[in-house]
């Protein structure tokens, strides 16, 4: 199965699976305009459109846990220093809740890192997304606190 982007795929799905879709099309497109002078933080409404900004908590790939503000600051200060694209892998939605299966590659200055990921959105009543939890693949770093995992065989 070969990965697509986002882009291609949204005008396949509708409900809460779409709304997930658009909010990751909606960062990458506010990542990238955050290269250009003057961004700040009042450039993500397009995403808080999606979200309940009162009730939001993100907990991410390090279990940090960020409300609506302490997210939007963290991602501004990332999208500014960052390049960001993704591809899309399997999406999954239940009654108030969706899945996303992405590949995320990123590079900030020097690092560059590929990634494979799992998000999981949960809703309100409204639709409006209000918990994010994400959980990540990545390669083994390059040093010797995982000596352990020498042999093991790593999935591509």
């Amino acid at each position: 199965m070969g990965m697509r982007e986002l882009s291609e795929v949204v005008g396949e799905h509708t409900g809460l699976s779409r709304k997930v879709l658009e909010y990751g099309l909606t960062t990458k497109r506010l990542v990238d305009s955050a290269k250009n002078p003057g961004f700040s933080a009042a450039d993500w409404a397009p995403l808080a459109e999606l979200v309940a900004v009162d009730e939001f908590e993100r907990v991410g790939n390090f279990k940090e846990v960020m409300n609506w503000a302490e997210y939007v600051e963290f991602l501004t200060g990332w999208a500014t220093s960052a390049e960001w694209e993704c591809s899309f892998k399997r999406i999954t939605e239940k009654p108030g809740l969706v899945f996303l299966e992405l590949e995320e590659r990123s590079e900030v200055g020097d690092y560059k890192s590929v990634v494979n990921s799992v998000s999981v959105y949960e809703f309100d009543e409204a639709g409006k997304i209000r918990h994010i939890d994400v959980y990540l693949q990545m390669a083994l770093p390059e040093n010797d606190m995982l000596k352990s995992y020498e042999g093991v065989r790593i999935s591509e």
